[in-house]
């Protein structure tokens, strides 16, 4: 076995970005939705409601995402108890999300210039992707009473990237895999509902989709879709359900999203040259009386198989090994570059 220290430009670091689909079975659409009616009338089901990409008694089923609805008053879900103004499953939705994405509990949601009181919230399952969603992939196509829409965000169009406590934010608009639509109604060129903000936020780097019910309640000419969000007080009006109508709707069901992982790669190249590493460590090259080389071929034409590579820290600990893909023969007549590539 033969050492050689390794020299600065030896190592090359090298970062590339890979997308894959974003639910089951790396597809980057879904066009089928189903929840759990058990899920639904459960405890859990004022909070948010699951959607699976089959049945949910299928074994097959895996939970893409949850929808959930939030509320600054409170309103929209019943209270937790009737003596308290405004506590109910809404309030606290709407509370988790702000210090998550906000980090702040007295700063409220803006989509766009319009500060808002309530959202809806499409959270994709975190086994759905490693690091985070891809902006520009996104073609989310809801329908309401009075239509449908698509929406996507605008990523391709940001003069610079906004961040908040939850990472990179994106607005939402009108149009599908990050290219809005050039619509006719009035203050939609940018994408955008009249005079309600932008249709939501993209949040990629915790999987997340806001969704504005102002603006998609608005409308036609608005750019709202008529998609009513309840805002009653100490009532349940199953807001959770209506956006996953929208969804699921008879005409409305796309959902094309992709995932995004950077793999950074460490690449070393070793190097031996022609007076290296032609001298084999083996002890049956030497004689274990005289302690000379056996052979005389081998004093003067030496010759070795390169078959492994191991790289050492500076105390002789092993890190990490590399195989040729068959055996290299060395000697004072060759050279050779070996790449080893490390992804982490």
């Amino acid at each position: 076995m033969s050492f050689k220290r390794l020299e600065t430009d030896d190592f090359v670091v090298s970062a590339d970005s890979i997308t894959a689909g974003i639910w089951t079975g790396n597809a980057p659409t879904l066009t089928q939705f189903f929840t759990s009616s058990v899920q639904a009338a459960g405890s859990t089901g004022t909070y948010y409601l699951s959607v699976y990409q089959t049945a949910s008694t299928d074994s097959a089923a895996e939970v893409q995402f949850d929808i959930v609805y939030g509320n600054r008053q409170g309103s929209g879900s019943t209270l937790y108890n009737t003596a308290v103004a405004g506590k109910s499953p809404t309030q606290t939705v709407y509370g988790q999300y702000r210090t998550l994405v906000l980090g702040d509990e007295n700063t409220d949601f803006v989509f766009g210039s319009e500060t808002v009181n309530d959202f809806w919230a499409i959270s994709v399952s975190r086994n759905r992707y490693k690091e985070s969603l891809f902006p520009g992939s996104l073609t989310l196509e809801l329908s309401g009473s009075l239509g449908l829409i698509f929406l996507t965000d605008d990523s391709q169009y940001a003069s610079s990237v906004v961040f908040k406590d939850a990472g990179r934010v994106f607005n939402l608009i009108s149009g599908s895999a990050g290219v809005k639509t050039a619509s006719t109604t009035a203050n939609t060129t940018d994408g955008w509902s009249l005079n309600s903000g932008s249709y939501g936020l993209l949040l990629p780097d915790i999987g997340t989709i806001l969704l504005n019910p102002t603006a998609l309640s608005g409308s036609l000419a608005a750019g709202g879709i008529g998609l009513n969000v309840g805002r009653s007080s100490n009532t349940n009006d199953n807001n959770n359900a209506k956006l996953y109508n929208a969804i699921n709707g008879t005409t409305a069901r796309v959902f094309t999203l992709n995932s995004q992982e950077t793999i950074t790669s460490d690449f070393v190249f070793i190097r031996p040259r022609s007076s290296e590493f032609n001298y084999s460590e083996n002890p049956s090259y030497i004689s274990g009386s005289t302690g000379e080389v056996i052979f005389d071929s081998f004093i003067n034409n030496p010759q070795t198989y390169i078959t492994t590579v191991g790289l050492y820290n500076d105390t002789n600990d092993l890190l990490a090994v590399a195989k040729l893909s068959r055996p290299f023969k060395k000697d004072f007549t060759k050279e050779a570059l070996v790449r080893v590539k490390l992804d982490f």
